[in-house]
């Protein structure tokens, strides 16, 4: 598949809308009820209507999303990816054992509140956008769905929801997290992994990361003049010395974090797929592209959106 003949709001497979919460959880409940048929996910549901409610600034007591690279199409993205490899994860467990039903709707809970820590809320006048969090979102992530799934219902999943949120700071060493179990760790290493692997197939990475990412970051005090360094990282000082670091970032992140680190589970999205991982060959276009656009052969510009 050719990323040129996708359009922006697709996934990987160009079959989902990932623009589309109702089209995202339509497909995420399929994956789920297929791979766990005596069981019930209709409150998937709830959760796809609360995260919409969110982030378009309609839940009591928050204001809408403000980012423009970790917004609800991003978030979608994560919580497709994440239903994809747990039923990969599921089709061959390996020594850890099979998840189940409650872990894996702990996993879509967890995709989909996990960049919470984002939003403002109402009476927040301390920042004026959600990007300044940043060097926090993660906690405030987790102490959120620790909030809000009892009220749902879902206490029972709440204290796994805020654990494994911590798999997503790209900040921390996984191996260090506390879990409550080798099942739990190994649905946060595919939560982390969801939502790398997500971003970085999007069709506009290469552009989003220049025009949008950047942008958070400076926000986020990470990036520009006024910028202070992020757990060790490096301060980027324009949107250019960003895309310039991101053939090394994709690097590391597959070598490091998604092979040793979260233990290469980005393959189970290859047997979901039936022998071919599209998120890793979408991946792989991405930094043809990438290359083609540092080497000056190729400008960065925005792909097609809805026709």
């Amino acid at each position: 598949m050719k990323q040129s003949r996708r359009a922006s709001h697709m996934d990987v497979s160009n079959t989902v809308d990932v623009t589309d919460p109702g089209a995202v959880g339509a497909a995420v409940r399929v994956i789920l009820q297929k791979r766990y048929p005596t069981s019930d996910f209709s409150v998937v549901d709830q959760l796809v209507t609360d995260f919409a409610r969110l982030y378009s600034g309609d839940f009591p007591g928050f204001r809408a999303c403000e980012l423009p690279y970790h917004d609800s199409q991003h978030v979608l993205d994560v919580t497709l990816a994440m239903a994809r490899l747990l039923d990969g994860y599921e089709a061959a467990p390996g020594p850890v054992g099979p998840l189940g039903p409650q872990l894996a709707l702990a996993g879509i809970a967890a995709a989909l509140f996990h960049d919470s820590g984002y939003i403002r809320r109402i009476g927040d006048n301390r920042h004026k956008n959600g990007a300044a969090y940043t060097r926090i979102h993660v906690r405030r992530g987790a102490r959120f769905v620790g909030d809000y799934l009892p009220g749902v219902g879902l206490a029972d999943i709440a204290a796994v929801c805020a654990r494994i949120i911590y798999f997503t700071g790209y900040e921390t060493d996984p191996g260090k997290l506390r879990v409550a179990s080798d099942r739990e760790r190994r649905l946060g290493t595919l939560l982390g992994t969801a939502d790398l692997i997500a971003q970085m197939a999007d069709v506009e990475y290469v552009r989003k990361c220049r025009d949008h990412l950047y942008e958070e970051f400076e926000i986020g005090g990470i990036a520009g003049k006024n910028g202070s360094g992020y757990h060790g990282g490096t301060v980027f000082r324009s949107p250019d010395q960003l895309l310039e670091s991101t053939p090394d970032f994709i690097r590391n992140t597959i070598e490091l974090r998604l092979e040793k680190q979260f233990g290469g589970v980005y393959q189970c999205a290859a047997r979901f797929f039936g022998g071919t991982n599209l998120y890793m060959d979408a991946i792989l276009d991405n930094c043809h592209r990438l290359q083609a656009v540092l080497s000056g052969q190729e400008r960065v510009e925005i792909y097609p959106s809805r026709p």
